[in-house]
């Protein structure tokens, strides 16, 4: 009978054990080092004034009111058209928004100095360590589209 007693305490330790680990694991804190998901969809015809910088290779432009901190459209020297969140990736919980350098090749975070590539949204200046958020952009009838 005391065989039986042991077994039934190491199984009662087990799943304790299990139990515990479980609430640990579930209790963390949510995962904050993402840029949220937030819908966008921009358009406008290639025209507008608000775009001429985009009118020349490696030109860029900041547009407010989309994404988490707005979003960057860049004219890549090959004649692509790339977007970017200006919300940086390094804590991006802070919602530090990038701001443009001169030349455009690339942004920089004000809040941690960190600065990212406009030719891929990769950060080539530490602390950061993930890309920027980009969109996907199309161009259609001399229209661009960025959305995600």
């Amino acid at each position: 009978m005391s065989k039986g007693i042991y077994t039934w305490r190491n199984v009662m330790k087990a799943v304790c054990f299990f139990m515990v680990c479980i609430c640990c694991i579930s209790c963390g804190k949510t995962d904050n080092s993402f840029v949220p998901d937030i819908p966008v969809n921009f358009q406008s015809p290639l025209t507008d004034p608000r775009l001429s910088n985009l009118t020349v290779a490696g030109g860029a432009v900041v547009i407010n009111g989309y994404g988490v901190s707005g979003i960057i459209i860049y004219h890549s020297p090959n004649g692509n058209y790339l977007a970017y969140d200006r919300c940086s990736s390094y804590q991006p919980e802070k919602r530090c928004a990038v701001n443009l350098d001169n030349p455009t090749f690339t942004v920089t975070d004000p809040c941690s100095g960190a600065k990212f590539s406009l030719s891929d949204g990769s950060p080539v200046k530490a602390p950061a360590t993930k890309s920027l958020k980009m969109y996907t952009v199309s161009v259609n009838f001399n229209e661009i589209f960025v959305s995600n």
